[in-house]
């Protein structure tokens, strides 16, 4: 494996344990950027190896699609997508965006970035099949 997919690989893979370590912590929004970056950067490590150039987004979808991922997976892409900026950008008023706001009770953004950890293993695991 060429040393640049190696580095976004092992990022991605870091990224998503430091994901697991956010939600048991109760850190919900850092846990769900971080399994945003993650598959990101494992999809990007797929891009590389397909030959691509780096990508400067952090929409997963158009990644996704890049490396001609299956439905399912862009399916996927389109749930985390918006992670990237529901997370960064507070009281974000764009329809159809979490917003980690003290609102929202605990448990609702606990049940919501736990299957944000699903998804980004998901779409992870399929990702290492095809690296």
């Amino acid at each position: 494996m060429r040393k640049e997919i190696e580095n976004w690989w092992k990022q991605a893979e870091a990224d998503l344990n430091s994901a697991k370590n956010s939600f048991n912590s109760k850190d919900y929004y850092v846990c769900a950027f971080l399994c945003q970056q993650a598959v990101e950067k494992a999809l990007k490590a797929l891009l590389f190896k397909k030959g691509f150039e780096l990508i400067k987004t952090h929409d997963l979808v158009l990644l996704a699609k890049k490396i001609n991922a299956p439905d399912n997976i862009i399916q996927l892409c389109k749930i985390l997508t918006p992670v990237y900026i529901e997370t960064r950008y507070p009281n974000i008023d764009q329809d159809g965006f979490k917003k980690f706001t003290k609102e929202e009770t605990k448990e609702e953004t606990k049940e919501e970035t736990k299957e944000d950890i699903k998804t980004a293993e998901e779409i992870i695991k399929w990702t290492k099949k095809n690296l």
